[in-house]
């Protein structure tokens, strides 16, 4: 069995991680895209901060996965892997991960394939639904989601450059869009 290697960015040490192929523009694309949708369509709020947060999702994914890369993961995969681990017995039907990690069943499909060739997933009848299967995670999956964690942790998930209160403030405003898209019910 392949052991799983850690990775350590030097840039953590400063907390501060480049994105990887910066672009380097000598202006904000996104500002000077806003100006231009003022002039020709009218307000610009909305248009610029949906770009904005395409971009950072393009971002945030490029160096989370960067992270993950060594241990044969993608955020996908992880986010998998996590939600197995949380789960009481660490198995789940394919549908409710699909539900729960908000993607569609192909995806999942794909993602547990994937975890399944790499031994960090196995498939098992599903005790409950005779033509149902459950995805459970094996040792070596909980293996790569404890290290994996601990980097993320260490790299703050990509966020560093935001304090505490800013993240919480970002995900109480992100929250509204889901909630509003239909995502969980308001407790």
């Amino acid at each position: 069995m392949r052991r799983l290697k850690r990775y350590w960015p030097a840039c953590w040490v400063r907390n501060v991680c480049p994105v990887r192929k910066a672009l380097g523009l000598p202006f904000d694309p996104i500002d000077r895209a806003a100006r231009i949708w003022e002039h020709r369509f009218g307000p610009s709020s909305a248009m610029a901060a949906v770009t904005s947060i395409m971009r950072a999702q393009q971002i945030l994914l490029a160096e989370l996965d960067a992270i993950l890369r060594p241990y044969g993961l993608t955020f996908a995969r992880y986010e998998a892997l996590v939600l197995l681990s949380f789960s009481r017995a660490g198995a789940l039907p394919l549908r409710v991960m699909g539900e729960r990690l908000m993607v569609h069943p192909t995806s999942v499909t794909n993602t547990i394939d994937r975890l399944e060739a790499q031994g960090m997933v196995v498939r098992r009848p599903n005790p409950d639904d005779g033509r149902g299967r459950l995805a459970e995670i094996t040792e070596r999956g909980r293996d790569a989601v404890r290290v994996a964690t601990r980097d993320l942790m260490t790299a703050e998930f990509a966020m560093g450059e935001y304090s505490e209160s800013e993240r919480a403030d970002l995900f109480a405003l992100l929250r509204g869009l889901r909630l509003t898209a239909g995502d969980f019910l308001e407790d």
